[in-house]
């Protein structure tokens, strides 16, 4: 009996189950996004699975990955405001714009003191027009623009409006800089110490990239993998204990609390007079036990209309 019971113990352990819910991962550098989010699906054995905007190799620090039901929030949160900490070398550039590529020149470093560099990083805040790294995952006639670059192709990459919000000078240590970056969605920190780098005269790679927070997740706890890996060797109730319910991404958003018939309503896909005002935007609705049931926001007339519906077990 035991010889039969272990191959099914086994089986088990890699069935995959529809488990709803958000982890923040810690990336190490070295995984591709999509290599840490694999890894830690396989982990939880979760059917389904997406992050929110990819993280290089060379980068570490928060991706959130949505789990089941939460991948519907992976749009929303891609476009979130980001943080992060990065490092850059001053008087050499490569062909990635990191520390990763082949050195295409070396210059000497000026003298700078800090007010030059501020004088710099000044005219890379606010909304600003961006050249987007060669080597990167943008399609250009449905391929990768880093395919293409691994090819020998040269292409002439379009500039487009990305919004920095915060760019300080943190720390300095002879040639290399420490900057805190705030941005917006599809902007290249790459690209600005490769343009703070044409700025100052001497050119300048990205040698490190930590992201510190991603909204709504400003003060995160985040998880590592190795975390998590032992978690799973512990048992279900520690590893579900990495996941945080779809709501933690949420929490920016107000909430209504909907009665038996409203949410019966919703589920079925119905609008609903809730007599929402303009000023109210986008809600997270929740029916009578607490269950999420979808984003709603006001339609033309201040009825509720469903932005998105989430299907999940009740409590």
């Amino acid at each position: 009996m035991p010889d039969a019971v272990e191959p099914m113990n086994r089986l088990a352990r890699h069935q995959y189950r529809d488990l709803h819910g958000l982890v923040l991962l810690d990336k190490p550098t070295g995984l591709s996004s999509n290599q840490a989010l694999q890894s830690v699906r396989r982990l939880l054995r979760a059917a389904k699975g997406g992050h929110t905007g990819a993280l290089d190799p060379l980068a570490s620090g928060l991706l959130p990955l949505c789990f089941g039901e939460a991948t519907k929030l992976a749009g929303s949160l891609l476009g979130a405001r980001k943080a992060y900490i990065a490092e850059c070398r001053l008087g050499i550039t490569t062909d990635t714009a990191d520390r990763e590529g082949d050195v295409l020149q070396q210059c000497a470093v000026p003298v700078l003191d800090d007010a030059k560099i501020e004088s710099v990083l000044a005219t890379l805040r606010g909304r600003i027009s961006q050249v987007p790294p060669m080597y990167s995952a943008l399609k250009r006639d449905g391929e990768r623009l880093y395919v293409k670059a691994r090819r020998g192709e040269t292409i002439d990459v379009p500039p487009r409006e990305v919004e920095v919000h915060r760019l300080d000078l943190i720390a300095r240590d002879g040639d290399t800089l420490s900057l805190y970056v705030e941005c917006g969605s599809g902007t290249y920190v790459r690209s600005l110490a490769v343009d703070m780098g044409e700025r100052l005269g001497c050119g300048a790679h990205l040698t490190g990239l930590r992201r510190t927070w991603v909204e709504p997740f400003r003060d995160p706890a985040m998880v590592t993998l190795e975390e998590i890996q032992q978690a799973a060797a512990q048992g279900d109730e520690a590893l579900l204990g990495c996941l945080l319910p779809i709501s933690a991404g949420l929490v920016d958003l107000p909430t209504l609390q909907l009665d038996e018939g409203q949410s019966m309503a919703i589920a079925r896909g119905q609008q609903i007079p809730l007599n929402m005002s303009a000023d109210t935007g986008r809600c997270a609705a929740f029916d009578h036990e607490g269950t999420l049931l979808a984003l709603l926001e006001p339609d033309s007339e201040g009825r509720a209309r469903i932005v998105r519906g989430f299907n999940l077990p009740p409590g």
